[in-house]
């Protein structure tokens, strides 16, 4: 188990309680924690531990997933998440890419929004040095140098500032979330009476695309939408609501 920075009373509590078999227990402890408003990749990785062990495959994937939202890069966390994902009911072929769009989310996937936005700001710094040394400069050679350094950065300015605000449109238009009813009815409209068109089991990953009152709208990685309630699933981002 990942250690935790805050060695709190009910986290410690909770490890003894899984060491001793008692998962449910120690959910209660480590939940106790978040209503403090306390989050961490080690906390939500323990909690996937402990619902993994009660087979309880939605709770696990979910909390497995906001620890990797906190340590993306954390190998105990991506391997624990693969287990409980192949213990899904849905085994759903995602739609194939472009190599455009292959391209596209390697490059994007360099810096978040955040890295991209810093890294543009550093970059017109540096062209706008560039462009006064050019101005001011006495020496032919030194004038070329930098007026051409100056254009080159500010190619990378303008790429770098595309790629923040298209990395940003992505942040906001991503709305995971994970299926928490053992078994639900995606319908093709939002009430009780439409059209149910497929059916998802506990622990699937879906992207809300709309919400209506009870109802969210959403789609699977094989293109398929939907509508079901919002009851049945619970979103990633933001924080544990309890």
């Amino acid at each position: 188990m990942i250690g935790l920075a805050q060695t709190s009373t009910p986290f410690e509590e909770g490890k003894e309680a899984y060491k001793n078999g008692n998962y449910r227990k120690a959910i209660d402890h480590w939940s106790s924690i978040l209503k403090t408003d306390q989050h961490s990749a080690a906390l939500y990785y323990n909690l996937g531990n402990a619902y993994y062990k009660l087979n309880e495959i939605g709770p696990s994937i979910f909390y497995y997933e906001k620890a990797l939202q906190l340590a993306p890069g954390d190998r105990d966390i991506k391997n624990n998440l693969s287990f409980a994902q192949n213990a899904r009911v849905d085994a759903i072929e995602p739609l194939p890419k472009t190599i455009f769009k292959v391209w596209y989310q390697r490059i994007s996937g360099l810096f978040s929004y955040d890295g991209w936005a810093r890294l543009s700001v550093v970059l017109s710094f540096l062209s706008a040095t560039l462009f006064l040394l050019y101005y001011f400069s006495g020496s032919e050679k030194r004038k070329r140098v930098a007026f051409i350094s100056s254009v080159v950065l500010g190619m990378f300015l303008v790429f770098c500032a595309g790629m923040a605000f298209l990395t940003f449109n992505d942040y906001k238009n991503d709305r995971p979330a994970i299926v928490f009813s053992t078994q639900v009815d995606v319908r093709s409209e939002p009430t009780v009476g439409g059209e149910a068109v497929f059916i998802l089991h506990e622990g699937t990953k879906v992207q809300i695309l709309d919400r209506d009152g009870e109802w969210a709208r959403i789609s699977i990685a094989d293109g398929k939408d939907g509508w079901l309630p919002s009851s049945a699933i619970k979103e990633l981002k933001g924080s544990v609501a309890f």
